[in-house]
């Protein structure tokens, strides 16, 4: 019998058999925050299920096998039949099935749907962020088909369906269908004026023909895909135009839909990117020809707030792992947690998560409210906050596996799982300077959204002398509009991170306002983490963001 070298200790326990939702403190109190009396005590259950079930051993299991096994392309069956088809591990299953049952496509569906959807998917994401994609994708695609009510009566109540059916059929026998997004191409990315797939006019009015390519389509195992293409002039006028694409034909037959190669991604494994070509794709035009940017503008600000949920949900997982471990392992005479400088580095990036999710649960509750000024705020505040709170996502991420020390550089911890996704939300569904420049234009072409957002900030007016001194200088970058466009990006961050500090003065603990406000606004911080002034009530925002097991 081999004898024992040594017994291991000083090592925390898995932070597994929890409620995600319940012991994330800023989360809940946002959700309470946000929802009406009669709604909350239903949502309150209905997350908590949730966040125990995303807590559980089983189904974080789910999401490490769904990132072990990714995704495969069969092009072809045994007999030489092209089949396209993109095969997944079981888990990957179970964890989309988990996530259409959970209500993340649904949130169109139900009284304060945005905000019990924003919690949920902040939540699931925390388990597996993959399976985001396919969710978000799906909901967002419910306004675009909106400007088109027959097409919307057709599809609607499948999108925001609660079942999930992974058989490729024809849609009219499914009981609930995802949507997959297929918009830029090789020769223009962003820039999708540039697209050069082409729209040819069918018999069959509002049907056309597609011929073309797509470099990046998102989760292209879908029922149903918005696609962009250069539209013939039929009866309108030509142009870029927004079609809708299905994978299975009302017939049975499987549509043009041609799976080039699947991206081979820094992150995001557990979920399929391809590369798609149309040659004779049958297409239905969604919205007026020459109007798929207008057609899609709704769709494309839903994925962004859900960029924004998905980094916060991120973030929250990577504090309260750094927590979670510092506040077992011990070290030079005590727990990590309690000592000055740990303290510190753990205090700054929890609010840095709050921060963000006070911020996108916000966003989410404007939504749900769907009045002209939620509307007019929404646009400025959705490309501020897509730009900053996904950029803060990787150096939160990597400073937290940096408080396991080596541990955390382990792919068994989940820490470089959490470190590869990290910088994706901040790319996809428009990079930095795409969002910084959609803000500029908000601001020069929509006047009704500065105001609706100087009147959100100035809820909050008076009670930070930092905050207010943030808002003046604000004002002042605005006023000035030489070499607007090179300060796009200050303007971005500057207008995110007053927006985070007014809503922290008026609703988080003063522990947490008056560090944010301390670091954020009043620059009395540096440049890296752990860097807050010592004379804060670090004890008590470190707290907060304990996750209780």
């Amino acid at each position: 019998m081999a004898r024992s070298t040594h017994t291991v200790t000083n090592q925390p326990p898995p932070l597994t058999g929890y409620d995600v939702f319940g012991a994330d403190r800023a989360l809940v109190a946002a959700v309470e925050r946000h929802l009406a009396p009669e709604l909350l005590e239903g949502a309150l259950d209905e997350l908590s299920g949730l966040g125990r079930t995303s807590g559980s051993a089983q189904v974080q299991e789910w999401g490490v096998l769904a990132n072990e096994f990714p995704p495969r392309l069969r092009t072809h069956d045994r007999y030489g039949n092209r089949v396209d088809e993109v095969e997944f591990h079981p888990a990957w299953h179970r964890l989309l099935g988990k996530g259409v049952s959970a209500g993340l496509t649904a949130a169109w569906a139900r009284p304060g749907g945005h905000v019990r959807r924003a919690a949920a998917f902040l939540v699931w994401t925390q388990v597996e962020a993959g399976n985001g994609c396919p969710l978000s994708m799906t909901h967002a695609a419910v306004p675009a088909l909106r400007t088109d009510p027959a097409l919307a009566a057709e599809w609607e109540p499948r999108l925001t369906s609660t079942v999930y059916d992974r058989e490729a059929r024809p849609a009219g026998q499914k009981a609930g269908a995802l949507f997959g997004m297929a918009m830029t191409e090789k020769q223009g990315g962003s820039d999708v004026r540039a697209n050069t797939t082409a729209a040819r006019p069918l018999a069959e009015d509002g049907t056309y023909e597609l011929t073309g390519h797509k470099w990046f389509c998102s989760a292209p195992m879908s029922d149903g895909f918005l696609v962009l293409a250069q539209a013939s002039p039929s009866q309108g006028q030509g142009g870029l135009t927004c079609f809708l694409v299905p994978r299975v034909l009302a017939d049975g037959t499987r549509n043009t839909f041609l799976i080039q190669r699947l991206k081979d991604k820094l992150g995001n494994r557990s979920n399929a990117s391809a590369e798609v070509e149309f040659d004779g794709t049958w297409a239905r035009r969604v919205g007026e020809e020459g109007r798929g940017v207008r057609t899609i503008i709704d769709m494309v600000a839903a994925t962004r707030l859900d960029c924004v949920l998905g980094s916060a949900g991120l973030m929250r997982q990577a504090v309260a792992q750094a927590v979670h471990h510092t506040s077992y392992r011990e070290a030079f005479g005590g727990k990590l947690v309690d000592k000055p400088l740990m303290r510190n580095v753990l205090a700054d990036l929890a609010l840095e998560s709050e921060a963000a999710t006070t911020l996108a649960l916000r966003l989410a509750a404007a939504y749900d409210d769907g009045g002209e000024q939620e509307r007019a705020f929404l646009r400025l505040a959705v490309p501020a906050a897509k730009y900053w709170v996904t950029k803060r996502c990787t150096p939160v991420a990597v400073e937290a596996a940096e408080c396991l020390g080596g541990n955390g550089y382990v792919e068994e911890s989940g820490l470089p799982r959490l470190v590869r996704e990290s910088p994706l939300n901040s790319i996809w569904e428009g990079a930095g300077n795409v969002q910084a420049l959609d803000v500029l234009r908000a601001l020069q072409r929509e006047p009704q959204a500065l105001n609706a957002y100087l009147q959100e900030v100035g809820r909050a007016r008076g009670a930070d002398h930092r905050l207010d001194a943030a808002i003046k200088g604000l004002l002042t970058e605005l006023a000035d509009l030489e070499g607007i466009e090179a300060r796009a990006r200050r303007l971005a961050e500057r207008l995110a991170l007053v927006l985070q500090g007014s809503l922290l003065v008026r609703f988080a603990p003063p522990a947490v306002a008056d560090a944010f406000c301390a670091a954020r606004l009043g620059g009395d911080a540096g440049a890296a983490f752990g860097t807050l002034p010592h004379t804060l009530d670090l004890a008590s925002v470190v707290e907060r963001a304990r996750p209780v097991v």
